[in-house]
């Protein structure tokens, strides 16, 4: 008699075991569904255009979570004109700043100062249909890809000065390959 009272006391707690763990893992979910929808995205990066940070294939963490753009961002924003995917380019000059590039010495100019880009693949070379100076409008910035000669990015006039409201967010991590997970800032 007492191991079946033992048994009938233990049923009515395993039921409640796996309550709690249906409980936490519905929970653990809808956390997860409000994260990636209200706060925080993956999204894949396309193409050659933001090498060496950045390589065909890397899924990056991306937020625009109280995001204004700064100089040196790495964004991710839809042209829909231009192309049905996202793109993903540097923020290299913002609203009110002036743009010029020396496409003979490869050098890029921000209010008259050279840039310093350790981070671009070669010299800017490819001009594709930019003319400078060109002051960036409010509300916009202008972008460009690490991959300078392998990028269609403000410089070309499909894409142009980028309206803020179209960039999806920052990038903050790269997530896939893990080989690469850590910050695109270094």
């Amino acid at each position: 008699m007492e191991n079946e009272a033992v048994q009938s006391a233990k049923k009515p707690g395993a039921r409640g075991e796996v309550y709690d763990w249906i409980q936490c893992i519905v929970t653990a979910l809808v956390f997860c569904v409000l994260l990636f929808v209200f706060i925080v995205r993956l999204v894949d990066v396309v193409g050659p255009s933001m090498q060496p940070t950045l390589w065909n294939g890397d899924k990056m963490i991306v937020s625009n979570l109280v995001y204004t753009p700064k100089q040196g961002d790495i964004v991710i924003f839809k042209k829909t004109q231009f192309k049905d995917e996202a793109l993903v380019k540097r923020v290299i000059a913002t609203a009110g700043q002036t743009i010029d590039i020396d496409f003979s010495r490869g050098i890029v100019y921000v209010d008259g100062v050279a840039m310093d880009e350790p981070y671009i693949a070669e010299p800017t070379m490819n001009q594709i249909d930019f003319v400078g100076p060109q002051t960036v409008p409010e509300g916009c910035v202008f972008v460009m890809g690490d991959n300078r000669n392998d990028s269609t990015d403000s410089r070309d006039s499909r894409i142009g000065m980028v309206d803020t409201r179209l960039i999806i967010g920052k990038v903050y991590l790269t997530v896939f390959p893990f080989s690469d997970f850590g910050s695109v800032y270094k």
